[in-house]
C-alpha cells in the first residue's frame, strides 16, 4: 500500500467504512455539484439585503470550505457545511428588507447565535437532543429530507411549478430546461439501477453537455480572479444585535440552526449507515463544526452555514468519510478560480421573472430523495403514537420547505399522543422541552 493511501486509511479509517481513495473522491465532487448552485444563489439572496455579490460569494466559499474541512477532521463525516436555504431567506427578507435592520447587524445576530452555540458546546445539547430522538422521528427526520430534496429538485426541473388554485401543479413537459432535466433523471436513473459506480456524477456530466446543446446551460467559460472580501469582511455589528427587538431574531437563527442541524446530520448520517443504535458517533465534534462556520461565516460576510442536505448525493455515491467532504472543501475553495464553469454546472435557467430551473442538479435531488425515503419502512405504522408523529414530520418538511418545521410538528404530536395515551415515559425529557419551546415560537414569534 503506497504510503499516501496509508496515511489516509489510517486518518479516515477508508477500510473499515469499505470504501476507496477513489469512491470518497466521487462522491465529494458529486457533493459539491449538487450544492454547487449555493455558489452563486447565495449572494443573489444576499444581494436584495443590500451586500455586495462578489464579496458574499468569495466569503460563502471560505466560510463553506473552512466548517466542511472541520466536519471532515473532527467528525470524519461525508457532509459539507454551507449556508443554508430558508436562513439566508429569513436573513435577507424578513429581517433586513421587512424589519429595516442594517445587514451589517443581522450579521451580529447570526455571530451571537453561533457563538450561543460554541460557548454551550460543553453542555452537550445538540447532541443530547440526537440521542434524544425516538427511531420513529429518527426515520421520519430521513425520509421527510428526502422528500424535501426530491421536491426541489421538481421544481428546479420545471416539472413541478406554482398554481394559484392548488398551489402546485405539473410543469410544462415541453419546455427546454424541464425536457433536458428529464432526460438527466431518465439517464441517471438507469445508471444507478445499473449500479455503474459515480451514477450520480455521470448523470450530471451528461445532463450538463445536453444542457449545452440544447441551450439551457450556458458556458461562460473557466478561470476568473476571486473576488473582493473587502466589502463584507469584518463589516458585522455585534454590539447592535443585541437591542431588544433583535432578540427574537437570534433565537430563531438558533432554532433554525439547531434543528436543521440536527436533522439533516441524523437524516443523512442514517442514510450511510453511520449511525449506531440511535446514536450518532461524534455528534459533538459535527455540530461544533458547524457552530464554528456559521461564526466565521457572519465575520467573513455571509448567513448561517449549516450540514447541507445535498450531502446525501454525495453518501449516494458511495461517500462513506470525512475524505469525501475534504474534497468538497477544496473544490469550493478552487470555486473562487473557476467560478464561471461552477455556474455552467451548478448555475440556473431563467423561465421568468424571478423563476429559476436548475436542470443539472435537480435530477440527482430527485433520485436522492427516492432513496432516502425508504426510510418509512422502519416505522411502526400500526401505531398511531409512533405513525402520526411521523407522518406529520414527513410530510411537512417538504410542504413547509424546512426541515425545521416538520421535526417542530413531529415533536408536538409525539408529546401530545404518548402523554395521552399515558405512555409518556417513552420520550426522552427533552423531546418534551423543545415541543413546549416550539408551541411558544409558534404562539409568540410567528417566524
Amino acid at each position: 500500500m503506497p504510503a499516501s493511501r496509508g496515511l489516509l486509511d489510517r486518518w479516515f479509517h477508508l477500510e473499515a467504512h469499505g470504501s476507496t481513495i477513489r469512491t470518497e473522491a466521487v462522491a465529494g465532487l458529486t457533493t459539491f455539484l449538487a450544492l454547487a448552485y449555493i455558489v452563486f444563489v447565495q449572494p443573489a439572496v444576499l444581494g436584495a439585503a443590500g451586500m455586495d455579490f462578489g464579496a458574499v460569494m468569495t466569503a460563502t466559499c471560505v466560510a463553506s470550505a473552512l466548517a466542511t474541512l472541520l466536519m471532515a477532521f473532527w467528525a470524519n463525516y461525508p457532509i459539507a457545511v454551507a449556508p443554508a436555504m430558508g436562513h439566508n431567506f429569513f436573513f435577507a427578507y424578513t429581517v433586513v428588507v421587512a424589519m429595516g435592520v442594517p445587514w451589517q447587524t443581522a450579521l451580529g445576530a447570526v455571530f451571537v447565535a453561533g457563538a450561543i452555540f460554541i460557548l454551550t458546546a460543553g453542555v452537550g445539547l445538540r447532541e443530547r437532543l440526537i440521542t434524544a430522538l425516538p427511531p420513529m422521528l429518527q426515520r421520519a427526520i430521513a425520509a421527510g429530507i428526502g422528500l424535501l430534496i426530491a421536491m426541489i429538485g421538481l421544481q428546479w426541473s420545471g416539472l413541478v411549478v406554482a398554481s394559484s388554485g392548488t398551489l402546485v401543479t405539473l410543469g410544462d413537459l415541453g419546455a427546454r430546461p424541464t425536457l433536458v432535466a428529464l432526460a438527466g433523471l431518465t439517464i441517471t436513473a438507469v445508471l444507478f439501477a445499473r449500479r455503474v459506480p459515480g451514477a450520480i456524477l455521470v448523470g450530471m456530466l451528461i445532463t450538463t453537455v445536453l444542457g449545452l446543446g440544447a441551450g439551457v446551460v450556458q458556458f461562460y467559460g473557466f478561470v476568473s480572479a476571486p473576488p473582493s472580501l473587502t466589502p463584507t469582511f469584518l463589516q458585522l455589528d455585534v454590539a447592535g444585535a443585541f437591542a431588544p427587538r433583535l432578540w427574537p431574531v437570534i433565537v430563531i437563527f438558533f432554532f433554525l440552526a439547531l434543528f436543521d442541524s440536527v436533522g439533516t446530520l441524523v437524516g443523512v448520517a442514517g442514510q450511510a449507515g453511520l449511525m449506531r443504535n440511535g446514536v450518532l458517533p461524534r455528534a459533538r465534534q459535527a455540530l461544533l463544526a458547524d457552530a464554528v462556520g456559521t461564526v466565521a461565516g457572519a465575520t467573513l460576510g455571509t448567513s448561517t452555514v449549516t450540514a447541507y442536505i445535498e450531502s446525501a448525493t454525495g453518501v449516494a455515491a458511495g461517500g462513506r468519510t470525512g475524505l469525501s467532504a475534504v474534497v468538497t472543501a477544496l473544490l469550493l475553495l478552487l470555486a473562487l478560480f473557476f467560478a464561471p464553469l461552477v455556474r455552467m454546472i451548478g448555475g440556473g435557467y431563467a423561465v421568468g421573472e424571478g423563476i429559476m430551473l436548475y436542470p443539472v442538479v435537480a435530477p440527482a435531488l430527485i433520485l436522492v430523495g427516492t432513496l432516502m425515503v425508504r426510510e418509512v419502512r422502519h416505522i411502526e405504522w400500526d401505531d398511531p403514537t409512533e405513525a402520526i408523529p411521523a407522518f406529520l414530520t414527513v410530510i411537512v418538511m417538504p410542504l413547509a420547505v424546512s426541515i425545521t418545521e416538520g421535526i417542530a410538528f413531529g415533536f408536538v404530536a409525539a408529546a401530545i399522543l404518548k402523554l395521552a395515551t399515558g405512555r409518556g415515559r417513552e420520550l426522552h425529557w427533552l423531546i418534551y422541552t423543545f415541543a413546549v419551546l416550539f408551541v411558544l415560537r409558534y404562539a409568540f414569534l410567528r417566524g
